[in-house]
């Protein structure tokens, strides 16, 4: 399992993802994020399902992004590109995988701002390789592991927050779920684009760099179940 956060707010997009993988009784760290830019070009992709068909796909979308005679001037053209690559790599290996045992299951967010945007993208793409585009009101999606890192975004997060609070709110999306799962874990990749920037900012953190933050958010919760009053359980807990 793994856990890729795409966040959209009117100031920008964040990209976080854990780096853990595991097999069977082994775990190995690796990349999920990866960036791509060319001039005023500037997006990442991030996926979640099979190493082998994300590392093909995203080697072909690559080498067709670097490729001067492709011309991607909006977000839509290339994550229709990324989905084609996708399409390509199930025609190539999705029987054989079958064959197999495995799925084709490779899921991706992709975010970004090309140069004929008007604004920041950010998009939800499924195996098959068609796609859906996150918007204001519902400014995040997950893929992977998502079930316990929604609720502080669905009650904190708008798209009217400020890039810094859309981070802060993601990092404790994560550390919520690598807390309650043991296949989620550091370090996390992080990427952050302020709105027409055209540059994305790369940053990785290790659990040294965030855990007196995993600590105080830890504290801060308890604390506040401590502050909720207790009156209204009185009718029905103080029965005889």
């Amino acid at each position: 399992m793994t856990y890729c956060l795409g966040i959209k707010v009117r100031s920008g997009l964040v990209a976080i993802a854990d780096t853990r993988i595991t097999s069977g009784t082994e775990t190995a760290t690796a990349k999920k994020i990866s960036i791509h830019e060319n001039g005023r070009n500037s997006l990442f992709l991030m996926t979640s399902g099979l190493r082998s068909i994300r590392d093909k796909a995203v080697t072909y979308f690559e080498e067709l992004f670097e490729d001067e005679s492709f011309k991607f001037d909006k977000m839509y053209k290339a994550v229709n590109m990324f989905g084609e690559q996708l399409r390509r790599v199930a025609q190539e290996d999705k029987r054989a995988l079958a064959e197999s045992g495995m799925f084709f299951n490779l899921y991706a967010i992709v975010g970004g701002q090309l140069e004929n945007d008007k604004e920041h993208m950010l998009y939800l793409l499924y195996p098959e390789g068609n796609w859906i585009e996150v918007g204001e009101g519902s400014p995040f999606t997950i893929i992977g592991n998502s079930g316990y890192g929604k609720p502080i975004l669905n009650r904190a997060l708008n798209y009217e927050s400020s890039l810094r609070f859309a981070f802060k709110t993601g990092f404790l999306s994560f550390d919520s779920t690598r807390v309650s799962a043991n296949d989620v874990g550091y370090p996390i990749d992080v990427a952050l684009y302020p709105r027409d920037s055209y540059k994305l900012q790369q940053h990785r953190l290790e659990e040294k760099d965030t855990a007196q933050i995993g600590q105080m958010w830890a504290s801060k919760l308890k604390n506040s179940i401590d502050e909720i009053p207790e009156t209204w359980m009185d009718a029905f807990l103080n029965k005889e």
